[in-house]
């Protein structure tokens, strides 16, 4: 059980950005270059400066703080990282702290007054797609009702390998796409703007550790590869990809822009609120079988805010409901051989639960359509319109302690 800490800091009641959490990222202010720091309540410590102090021996080189990604801390490893993180903790926790006096100066900054960048610089991305409820919505939509899930998708977890380049930090505008699409009932395609963009609720985690080409990760290694966590609105243009995806998958209706959250929660922050994943039928093979838990209760939610209106919950999931984990995902990944380097990211695909009301996308939730859902100011929804803002957030909490990734944001603009 995680012991109870209390800090001196000044918390919001219900904030994502606890004493238990501490998360990591990248931000700058009018007079700060972009430089590492934690979120804690609604401040950031700015662990360039904190390095420079004195307040610690040399836990790490001061000079990792001052990047603009967190990839050179990440690859110090696990033991300093979490070192640097329980050292903040217990600053913040000691009524003595040397931190207490200078509350308001040189160490402390508003989120308020911060600008946020991607927290790490991301080689490869890879998108994964792990929830059987979503991939048996859309096995029933676009496949046999009766056998919605494909052959192989009970034995592997399924994924492909998408563009890095276009994945943007939390508030990054995204620009509605063109494409081809072919009309309903038509022979030929057109070359349009997409009518039918959407959102995708996944989470995503980023690599810790490089590997050489060659090398696999066990399930049972796998977090030790895994430095953290992410919000990941994998956004996408149905038409455009239902007319490309055969036989190669996913291309342009998807590589246009994936949005993250600023903060990377660790692991070990999220350790409290490791459960059992659903039960896998058949029994995975021997590299896919894990020895303990691997999923993490994290509540999600997303909303929808049209220009100048107020904003709809559209849908409620929870990251524990993956049929594939994060070790499996990993494992298979590398059981070829492939190599992975640190800042990578590896998202989860679209996170639904069996409800309608937790379905992670907009083509589950309307349905393809037939099932508008309204919004707060009278208006519908089938998929995502010019000028809307798509906003996700994720927490986990349990006795008493909250962590939580804050949110990401995208606004779509128009053609």
């Amino acid at each position: 059980m995680t012991p109870h800490h209390t800090t001196w800091f000044p918390i919001p009641e219900h904030s994502d950005f606890s004493i238990y959490n501490l998360p990591f990222g990248i931000f700058s202010t009018p007079d700060r270059t972009p430089r590492v720091g934690i979120a804690i309540g609604e401040h950031i410590i700015d662990l360039a400066d904190l390095a420079q102090s004195g307040l610690w021996d040399n836990i790490a080189p001061a000079s990792v703080f001052e990047q603009n990604t967190l990839n050179a801390f990440i690859r110090l490893g696990k033991k300093t990282t979490s070192a640097v993180r329980l050292k903040v903790q217990e600053l913040l926790c000691d009524p003595e702290s040397p931190l207490k006096s200078v509350m308001d100066g040189r160490f402390f900054v508003a989120q308020s007054e911060a600008t946020m960048y991607l927290p790490v610089e991301i080689g490869d991305y890879t998108d994964f797609y792990s929830s059987i409820e979503h991939a048996t919505n859309v096995g029933k939509m676009f496949r046999d009702p009766a056998n919605a899930l494909l052959p192989n998708w009970r034995h592997l977890p399924v994924g492909y390998h998408g563009r890095a380049s276009s994945i943007v930090v939390s508030g990054t505008p995204i620009r509605r796409p063109h494409g081809q699409v072919l009309p309903k009932g038509a022979e030929v395609p057109v070359f349009q703007a997409s009518a039918r963009l959407d959102f995708e609720l996944e989470m995503a985690f980023i690599i810790g550790k490089d590997t050489p080409m060659g090398a696999t990760i066990a399930t049972a290694d796998a977090e030790e590869y895994i430095f953290g966590m992410v919000l990941f609105n994998d956004w996408s243009a149905r038409d455009i990809q239902a007319w490309e995806y055969v036989p190669l998958g996913p291309f342009l209706g998807k590589n246009f822009g994936s949005s993250v959250s600023p903060w990377v929660v660790t692991l070990d922050a999220l350790e409290p609120f490791r459960v059992p994943g659903p039960t896998q039928e058949p029994q995975p093979l021997p590299y896919l079988q894990c020895d303990r838990p691997a999923n993490y209760d994290i509540a999600l939610e997303v909303s929808i805010t049209p220009e100048n209106s107020t904003e709809t919950v559209v849908c409620r999931s929870n990251f524990k409901y993956m049929y594939w984990n994060m070790p499996q995902q990993l494992a298979h990944h590398t059981v070829n051989g492939c190599n992975v380097r640190v800042g990578d990211l590896m998202a989860s695909g679209t996170i639904s639960g069996s409800t309608e009301d937790s379905f992670g996308s907009m083509l589950e939730l309307a349905w393809q359509g037939t099932k508008p859902l309204p919004m707060s100011d009278g208006t519908e929804r089938v998929f995502i319109r010019d000028l809307d803002t798509v906003t996700m957030r994720g927490h986990a909490e349990k006795d008493g302690i909250r962590v939580g990734f804050g949110e990401v944001t995208g606004k779509v603009l128009g053609v």
